[in-house]
């Protein structure tokens, strides 16, 4: 594509794409797992210490409590713009420890469950990605 069409593209898409309610459904969309989570846990507050015990995690309570405060406090952070690149390192690293804990597909052996858990693992570095960027944004557009 020539850069005249592409520049007209972009002006094309700029109302619908560059609008703020766009961004927010980006922002709710990376969040939707991690809200759903904390909820989730927060409702079956004996389920959420079952899982932390189930990944090893001592104190499984004050585990608990730990996730479902950063889960949602984090995602309130970045749909709030409040401190939104804080929310989203912490959601980032988070993210990257539990994935590293909870699908350690390289200690599979090799079959359905293995293909499963490394696809998953990827798709959870996609996730940290996304949280860097929203970072990176945010630092980018606060500049002074």
């Amino acid at each position: 594509m020539n850069s005249t069409k592409g520049n007209r593209l972009v002006a094309a898409s700029r109302p619908a794409l560059g609008s703020r309610a766009v961004r927010f459904i980006a922002y709710l969309a990376l969040c939707a797992a991690y809200l759903q989570g904390g909820i989730v846990k927060l409702a079956d507050f004996p389920g959420a210490i079952a899982e932390m015990n189930h990944f090893g995690l001592t104190p499984a309570p004050l585990f608990a409590v730990l996730v479902i405060a950063l889960e949602l406090g984090a995602s309130l952070m970045i749909l709030t713009g409040c401190l939104r690149w804080l929310g989203a390192l912490g959601l980032a690293g988070f993210t990257s420890l539990a994935t590293g804990i909870a699908l350690r597909y390289w200690e599979l052996p090799i079959g359905q469950e293995r293909f499963m858990a490394a696809n998953s693992f990827f798709e959870h570095l996609g996730l940290v990605g996304g949280f860097l960027l929203v970072a990176w944004l945010d630092f980018h557009e606060k500049r002074v």
